[in-house]
């Protein structure tokens, strides 16, 4: 993306360089504004906030490091949040010097990345992405947001970071749940652009789940990978390719958005959502039942809900209609036709919809 590309670095055991890293990569850094998921305040925050005031030689230029701490959860993407942000960096005498650096996970990227997009018209930011989801999806590609109250992401902008920090150590702490949900998204890029990773996933699951090291850092590679390629093709969704993304998406904003955020975490709900777009790409003859078979395994392997009791056609679809990819009043999806490649379709009928999504009610 020109002047606009940017470095992701991945390691395993690297968390005390962090700081260094952001040194290297923005040099003369004299104000950092860090935004902290309060979950991961201990120790992952503090660790990257004193490594940046200390430095790593005794001829680094002292840093200001201004810190702040957002309540975890989907609610936090919210409008509220977005102005307190804002005035709090207004306090601590930001400028267009400031790096902003957020350290947490989707949430906090997506949240503080439109802060950084927005503040004086946009400064520099750095991604330290602190769950599996947010290394491989929302940390990568520049989209920044908040949600309103009935349709998420619906305010935000492009914005791309200066530099992705990755490193699997810090999957220790989080939650078992959590973690898990981030394999929707992996999942998601095996379906959407690579049959051979998809089929490593299939081998590699186990190893996976267990957050064996070398199996996280080729999955979060590979994953970016990808990612880089479709948005390094179609940074602002002006031509459909970036839209593959948001395979299972259109499904599962519905989900969060009619169950109340914060009911199924987003990796859960794209798990559902894959489901439900795959199941009306085989009612329209796109897809075959076997690859439908492997996808639902895959996501059964990787302790994923594959069905949701509670999802309400009559509530999904109007909100489906507020989604970013409706055009002229016609719905779009994502859909699969193998896997490994997935098409933009419109024109589809709401009934088959609406069946797709009450197959996805009962226990499978």
């Amino acid at each position: 993306m020109g002047d606009r590309s940017y470095p992701i670095h991945i390691s395993s055991g690297q968390t005390d360089t962090l700081g260094r890293s952001i040194r290297d990569a923005i040099p003369g850094i004299s104000h950092a504004v860090v935004v902290m998921d309060e979950s991961v305040v201990d120790p992952w925050g503090d660790q990257l906030c004193q490594s940046l005031v200390n430095g790593h030689s005794a001829n680094d230029q002292a840093v200001r490091v201004s810190r702040i701490e957002i309540p975890s959860g989907e609610s936090s993407k919210s409008i509220e949040q977005f102005d307190r942000l804002m005035q709090w960096m207004l306090r601590e005498n930001s400028d267009r010097a400031s790096v902003l650096i957020a350290v947490g996970g989707g949430v906090v990227g997506d949240l503080a990345g439109y802060a950084a997009a927005s503040f004086t018209r946009g400064i520099r930011f750095v991604q330290v992405p602190t769950t599996l989801l947010a290394m491989v999806d929302s940390s990568v590609g520049g989209k920044t947001g908040i949600n309103l109250p009935g349709a998420k992401n619906m305010v935000g902008a492009f914005w791309q970071p200066s530099l992705v920090l990755v490193d699997t150590d810090v999957l220790s702490t989080l939650d078992e749940k959590i973690f898990l949900s981030g394999l929707g998204e992996v999942v998601k890029y095996g379906v959407i652009e690579d049959a051979e990773f998809f089929a490593w996933l299939e081998t590699n699951a186990d190893a996976l789940i267990a957050r064996d090291p070398d199996a996280l850092r080729h999955a979060i590679e590979t994953s970016c990978q990808c990612k880089a390629n479709v948005v390094g093709e179609d940074e602002r969704e002006s031509t459909g390719r970036r839209a593959i993304l948001n395979y299972g998406h259109t499904f599962a904003h519905a989900i969060e958005a009619t169950a109340g955020y914060g009911t199924l975490l987003h990796g859960e709900a794209v798990s559902i959502g894959m489901q439900m777009a795959a199941r009306l790409a085989l009612s329209l003859g796109m897809f075959d039942e076997a690859s439908l078979v492997r996808q639902t395994e895959l996501l059964r392997k990787c302790q994923l809900p594959i069905d949701y009791a509670d999802a309400d056609p009559a509530k999904m679809l109007p909100v489906m209609m507020k989604d970013k990819k409706v055009a002229h009043g016609k719905l779009k999806f994502v859909l699969p036709s193998r896997i490994g490649c997935v098409e933009l379709v419109d024109g589809i009928d709401d009934d088959l919809v609406v069946a797709a999504i009450g197959q996805s009610t009962a226990s499978r």
